[in-house]
Protein backbone atom coordinates (compact mmCIF):
# COMPACT_ATOMS: atom_id res chain seq x y z
CA UNK A 1 0.00 0.00 0.00
CA UNK A 2 1.22 3.11 -0.77
CA UNK A 3 0.13 6.11 1.27
CA UNK A 4 0.31 9.89 -0.41
CA UNK A 5 -0.24 12.29 2.36
CA UNK A 6 1.74 15.11 4.34
CA UNK A 7 2.19 15.96 7.75
CA UNK A 8 0.87 19.43 8.04
CA UNK A 9 -2.61 17.95 6.86
CA UNK A 10 -4.55 17.00 10.06
CA UNK A 11 -6.81 14.00 7.65
CA UNK A 12 -3.35 12.97 6.52
CA UNK A 13 -1.94 12.74 10.24
CA UNK A 14 -5.38 10.59 11.42
CA UNK A 15 -4.33 8.00 8.78
CA UNK A 16 -0.67 7.62 9.56
CA UNK A 17 -1.71 7.54 13.36
CA UNK A 18 -3.97 4.24 12.50
CA UNK A 19 -1.44 2.74 10.06
CA UNK A 20 1.45 3.34 12.63
CA UNK A 21 -0.54 2.40 15.49
CA UNK A 22 -1.50 -1.12 14.14
CA UNK A 23 1.53 -1.75 12.77
CA UNK A 24 0.46 -2.33 8.87
CA UNK A 25 3.39 -2.03 6.61
CA UNK A 26 3.03 0.79 3.69
CA UNK A 27 5.23 3.14 1.40
CA UNK A 28 4.87 6.76 2.95
CA UNK A 29 4.75 9.54 0.00
CA UNK A 30 4.74 12.52 1.25
CA UNK A 31 3.11 15.31 -0.89
CA UNK A 32 4.81 18.65 -1.06
CA UNK A 33 1.91 21.16 -0.13
CA UNK A 34 3.67 24.60 0.76
CA UNK A 35 4.89 23.98 -2.99
CA UNK A 36 1.81 23.44 -4.61
CA UNK A 37 2.70 19.37 -5.47
CA UNK A 38 -1.14 18.70 -5.06
CA UNK A 39 -1.92 20.91 -8.17
CA UNK A 40 0.64 19.07 -10.68
CA UNK A 41 -0.54 16.86 -13.58
CA UNK A 42 1.43 13.65 -11.81
CA UNK A 43 -0.72 14.31 -8.54
CA UNK A 44 -3.84 15.47 -10.00
CA UNK A 45 -3.75 11.84 -12.01
CA UNK A 46 -3.66 10.38 -8.14
CA UNK A 47 -6.22 12.55 -6.75
CA UNK A 48 -8.31 14.81 -8.98
CA UNK A 49 -9.58 16.27 -5.94
CA UNK A 50 -6.22 17.96 -5.53
CA UNK A 51 -6.11 16.87 -1.77
CA UNK A 52 -4.32 14.40 0.52
CA UNK A 53 -4.51 11.78 1.49
CA UNK A 54 -4.95 9.06 -0.92
CA UNK A 55 -3.85 5.70 -0.07
CA UNK A 56 -3.20 3.10 -3.15
CA UNK A 57 -3.60 -0.64 -2.72
CA UNK A 58 -3.39 -2.52 -5.63
CA UNK A 59 -6.13 -1.41 -7.66
CA UNK A 60 -8.14 0.55 -5.35
CA UNK A 61 -7.61 4.17 -4.70
CA UNK A 62 -8.97 5.81 -1.89
CA UNK A 63 -9.09 9.98 -0.93
CA UNK A 64 -10.96 10.62 1.88
CA UNK A 65 -9.49 10.16 5.27
CA UNK A 66 -12.35 8.44 6.96
CA UNK A 67 -13.05 6.17 4.18
CA UNK A 68 -9.38 4.76 4.39
CA UNK A 69 -9.70 4.43 8.11
CA UNK A 70 -12.53 2.74 7.60
CA UNK A 71 -11.08 0.75 4.92
CA UNK A 72 -8.42 0.01 7.04
CA UNK A 73 -10.33 -1.40 9.62
CA UNK A 74 -12.05 -3.89 7.64
CA UNK A 75 -9.01 -5.04 5.29
CA UNK A 76 -7.09 -5.79 8.81
CA UNK A 77 -10.05 -6.73 11.02
CA UNK A 78 -8.96 -4.13 13.58
CA UNK A 79 -12.62 -4.11 15.66
CA UNK A 80 -10.77 -2.27 18.37
CA UNK A 81 -10.91 0.75 16.10
CA UNK A 82 -13.81 0.27 14.52
CA UNK A 83 -16.23 -2.05 16.82
CA UNK A 84 -18.51 -4.56 14.71
CA UNK A 85 -21.16 -4.03 18.12
CA UNK A 86 -23.83 -2.15 16.09
CA UNK A 87 -24.21 0.48 19.64
CA UNK A 88 -20.38 1.14 19.79
CA UNK A 89 -20.10 1.68 16.14
CA UNK A 90 -22.98 4.47 15.70
CA UNK A 91 -20.99 6.00 18.51
CA UNK A 92 -17.73 5.82 16.66
CA UNK A 93 -19.93 7.10 13.31
CA UNK A 94 -21.73 9.74 14.73
CA UNK A 95 -18.47 11.16 16.43
CA UNK A 96 -16.29 10.70 12.94
CA UNK A 97 -18.98 13.00 10.83
CA UNK A 98 -19.24 15.35 13.76
CA UNK A 99 -15.85 16.20 13.81
CA UNK A 100 -16.23 16.47 9.98
CA UNK A 101 -19.20 18.01 9.32
CA UNK A 102 -19.34 20.42 12.45
CA UNK A 103 -15.45 20.59 13.88
CA UNK A 104 -13.11 20.18 10.59
CA UNK A 105 -14.70 23.56 8.86
CA UNK A 106 -14.46 25.68 12.22
CA UNK A 107 -10.82 24.08 11.91
CA UNK A 108 -10.23 25.22 8.54
CA UNK A 109 -11.66 29.00 9.37
CA UNK A 110 -9.09 29.28 12.43
CA UNK A 111 -6.17 27.73 10.74
CA UNK A 112 -5.86 28.34 7.13
CA UNK A 113 -6.56 31.90 7.51
CA UNK A 114 -4.65 32.43 10.59
CA UNK A 115 -1.61 30.42 10.62
CA UNK A 116 -1.69 29.48 6.63
CA UNK A 117 -2.39 32.95 5.14
CA UNK A 118 -1.55 35.27 7.83
CA UNK A 119 -2.18 38.28 6.17
CA UNK A 120 -4.03 37.48 3.30
CA UNK A 121 -6.52 35.26 5.76
CA UNK A 122 -10.10 36.35 5.87
CA UNK A 123 -10.67 38.05 9.47
CA UNK A 124 -14.21 37.36 9.91
CA UNK A 125 -13.64 33.38 9.09
CA UNK A 126 -10.88 33.49 11.93
CA UNK A 127 -14.02 35.37 14.31
CA UNK A 128 -16.59 32.98 13.26
CA UNK A 129 -14.04 29.66 13.78
CA UNK A 130 -13.41 30.99 17.23
CA UNK A 131 -16.87 31.68 17.99
CA UNK A 132 -17.96 28.37 16.82
CA UNK A 133 -15.35 26.61 18.40
CA UNK A 134 -17.02 27.88 21.97
CA UNK A 135 -20.12 25.93 21.37
CA UNK A 136 -18.03 23.18 20.07
CA UNK A 137 -15.49 22.79 23.10
CA UNK A 138 -18.64 22.91 25.41
CA UNK A 139 -20.38 19.77 23.74
CA UNK A 140 -17.09 18.03 23.52
CA UNK A 141 -16.51 19.00 27.18
CA UNK A 142 -19.71 17.47 28.60
CA UNK A 143 -19.35 14.52 26.46
CA UNK A 144 -15.92 13.78 27.59
CA UNK A 145 -17.21 14.04 31.31
CA UNK A 146 -17.98 10.82 31.89
CA UNK A 147 -15.94 9.04 29.22
CA UNK A 148 -12.63 8.03 28.76
CA UNK A 149 -12.81 8.40 24.82
CA UNK A 150 -15.19 9.34 22.09
CA UNK A 151 -17.01 6.44 22.00
CA UNK A 152 -16.42 3.74 24.99
CA UNK A 153 -13.84 2.78 27.37
CA UNK A 154 -10.46 2.59 24.29
CA UNK A 155 -9.66 4.64 21.21
CA UNK A 156 -11.34 4.45 17.98
CA UNK A 157 -10.94 5.92 14.82
CA UNK A 158 -12.75 8.32 15.72
CA UNK A 159 -10.97 9.54 18.23
CA UNK A 160 -7.79 9.69 16.12
CA UNK A 161 -10.21 11.73 13.30
CA UNK A 162 -11.16 14.52 16.45
CA UNK A 163 -7.24 14.43 17.87
CA UNK A 164 -5.61 15.48 14.59
CA UNK A 165 -7.96 18.38 14.32
CA UNK A 166 -7.35 19.55 18.03
CA UNK A 167 -3.93 19.36 17.79
CA UNK A 168 -4.08 21.67 14.36
CA UNK A 169 -5.92 24.16 16.64
CA UNK A 170 -2.85 24.39 18.39
CA UNK A 171 -1.09 25.20 15.65
CA UNK A 172 -2.68 28.77 15.78
CA UNK A 173 -3.20 28.53 19.69
CA UNK A 174 -6.59 28.05 19.70
CA UNK A 175 -6.86 23.85 21.37
CA UNK A 176 -9.05 23.72 23.84
CA UNK A 177 -8.23 24.08 27.42
CA UNK A 178 -10.91 22.69 29.41
CA UNK A 179 -10.26 19.75 31.67
CA UNK A 180 -12.07 16.61 30.11
CA UNK A 181 -10.86 17.67 26.69
CA UNK A 182 -7.16 17.85 27.79
CA UNK A 183 -7.08 14.65 29.91
CA UNK A 184 -8.75 12.69 26.51
CA UNK A 185 -6.08 14.74 24.41
CA UNK A 186 -3.43 13.61 26.73
CA UNK A 187 -4.31 10.04 26.55
CA UNK A 188 -4.81 10.19 22.95
CA UNK A 189 -1.79 12.06 22.67
CA UNK A 190 -0.19 9.14 24.29
CA UNK A 191 -0.32 6.36 21.78
CA UNK A 192 3.00 5.96 19.49
CA UNK A 193 0.91 5.92 16.30
CA UNK A 194 -0.57 9.56 17.47
CA UNK A 195 3.22 11.06 17.87
CA UNK A 196 4.63 9.63 14.89
CA UNK A 197 1.99 11.16 13.02
CA UNK A 198 2.76 15.00 13.88
CA UNK A 199 4.94 16.95 11.80
CA UNK A 200 8.51 18.12 12.89
CA UNK A 201 8.06 21.30 14.18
Amino acid sequence: MILFHSPISQHSRRVVSLLEEAGIPYESKIVDMMNGEYLTASFLAINPNHQVPTLVDGDIKIHESNAILRYLCHKYDLSQWYPSDLAARAGVEQWLDWTQCRFSPTVVDIVLNKVFLQEKGDAKAIERGLEQLTELTDILEQHLKDNDFLAGSAPTIADLALASNVFHLGLAQAQPETQNINNWYGRISELKGFQTSLPKM
